[in-house]
């Protein structure tokens, strides 16, 4: 398998049961082979094979029958293959939202934090005299209480509407992300597996916004050399193709979905490993993959202005440090005033967290 290890799953896995364990690994292996049960099946077990994960009190024909009665594979109506569930799908997306942002589900509750007050979850340090359609849970209680006491005294203590304070919230903004997944051949190119990881941070990202943000839009598209949106339930089961990398298609479809979405907070997230190196030209592809084509650049970077007139950021994750990829990506990055990242895979989910948090307090100034 491209770029995997497993010899982690030989330490001590204290507090899952045999189940717990085996389907931690069946989940990876399900994004790997893109739903692919069978295929994930068979890899499980050589993995047994190598690193005994089953004994003779519960073996791999336990573990598949749990699969089926616990509701997390399901035979197809029509040619009875077996396939993940919804059940297991929820579970894959919950499962990356711990792995990757494991540290957001233990914070304080909130919502996309601003600089500007307003109706929200998190207090700010002012209080102010309450007003009509204020929730209670803002009332600043002692402050009120003092108040009453000053203005009717103790002997004939009451509270009234005038003795009320509540205390300050950020306003909360919402905001519509589109996120872009490169699928072009380079993705699993030179014995790397590049889909996987990037997978899992479009699951994680989806379940996070969610879940957390439930009034936000996302917006989930792949690019190869065309581009195309997606559903949340499709991202298990994302290929690579034998595509080039037409960035300037992905782009495109990111700005047709965005001028279609109300709110005044936009953005964009675009996970890739290379280049530009494919472009429409009227009815036929333009495509090169050898250096820098000026042709196919100039379109990108043109692109990237206009999306900063729009006053909409754009986020590269880039998964390679080529010197001349670095270079692209940082005049990219200046001309649309966005932000760029170039990470190893293991590092993309913390930067994808990061970069979503910060983006959220800075565009609601």
């Amino acid at each position: 398998m491209l770029g995997w290890q497993f010899s982690e799953f030989e330490a001590d896995q204290s507090g899952q049961t045999p189940f717990e364990k085996l389907l931690s690994i069946f989940q990876d292996l399900l994004l790997y082979t893109s739903g692919d049960v069978a295929e994930a099946l068979a890899w499980l077990t050589e993995l047994d094979k190598e690193y005994d994960l089953t004994n003779s009190e519960y073996g791999m024909a336990e573990f598949i029958q749990d699969l089926i009665d616990k509701g997390y594979i399901q035979q197809g109506d029509q040619d009875r293959k077996f396939r993940p569930a919804r059940k297991m799908e929820m579970e894959i997306r919950r499962r990356a939202l711990d792995d990757i942002f494991g540290a957001v589900q233990k914070s304080q509750r909130g919502n996309h934090s601003t600089k500007s007050t307003g109706r929200g979850d998190e207090y700010t340090s002012d209080l102010r005299p309450y007003e009509f359609g204020d929730k209670l849970e803002n009332l600043a209680l002692s402050e009120s209480l003092k108040n009453a006491q000053i203005n009717h005294g103790l002997d004939d203590f009451k509270m009234s509407r005038e003795d009320l304070e509540v205390r300050e919230t950020f306003y909360q903004s919402q905001v519509s992300t589109v996120l872009m997944i490169d699928i072009s051949h380079s993705m699993i190119l030179y014995g790397e597996d590049r889909i996987t990881p990037a997978k899992k941070v479009a699951l994680a990202l989806s379940e996070y916004i969610t879940t957390r943000y439930p009034k936000d839009t996302l917006d989930i598209l792949v690019f190869g050399d065309d581009a195309w949106t997606v559903e949340v339930k499709d991202l298990p089961y994302l290929q690579v193709g034998p595509y080039h990398t037409n960035t300037v298609a992905g782009l495109e479809l990111a700005m047709k979905i965005l001028r279609k979405r109300r709110n005044p907070n936009k953005q964009v997230f675009m996970i890739t490993d290379g280049k530009p190196t494919c472009i429409r030209k009227g009815k036929r592809y333009y495509k090169n993959s050898f250096g820098l084509d000026r042709q196919i650049i100039n379109r990108t970077l043109a692109l990237a202005g206009r999306f900063r007139k729009m006053h909409i950021p754009i986020t590269t994750f880039m998964i390679a440090r080529d010197p001349y990829l670095v270079q692209f990506v940082d005049q990219f990055t200046r001309i649309n005033n966005g932000k760029a990242f170039y990470s190893n895979l293991s590092g993309l989910g913390e930067f994808v967290f990061m970069d979503y948090k910060d983006g959220r307090r800075r565009r609601g100034d």
